[in-house]
């Protein structure tokens, strides 16, 4: 959490529609966008170093597979939500316990999903 008690997100999105989208869902919410990533590689930058309480990682970015950017994020014991269009059988093996959000969704669902993460 930052000063004031906002909770800080990662979003690893490859469609800038989508992400923008996400990003005014979260500031609805009362989440502050610390990062966010187009490319797995960005996003393993920043699962690795940004001050982030949370992430949002679509499954897949243009081909590539976020499962590297979960296994960091669960290295640091970062909680993580993933959102794909694909459902479960797209979800790395290891992960497939997580929070899912299927696309499209909601703010209700982004929100229920973040607390889920949050919660654990």
């Amino acid at each position: 959490m930052n000063d004031n008690g906002t909770r800080r997100v990662l979003i690893v999105e490859d469609d800038v529609m989508i992400r923008m989208l996400i990003e005014d869902m979260l500031a609805d919410l009362g989440f502050a966008v610390a990062a966010q990533a187009a490319k797995v590689h960005d996003a393993l930058a920043a699962a690795k170093t940004a001050d982030i309480d949370v992430a949002i990682l679509d499954v897949n970015l243009s081909g590539e597979t976020t499962g590297p950017v979960a296994e960091a994020l669960a290295e640091r014991g970062t909680p993580f939500v993933f959102a794909t269009g694909y459902g479960e059988h797209g979800l790395p093996e290891r992960f497939r316990d997580r929070p899912l959000l299927k696309k499209p969704f909601q703010i209700e669902s982004l929100k229920r999903m973040l607390d889920t993460a949050l919660a654990n």
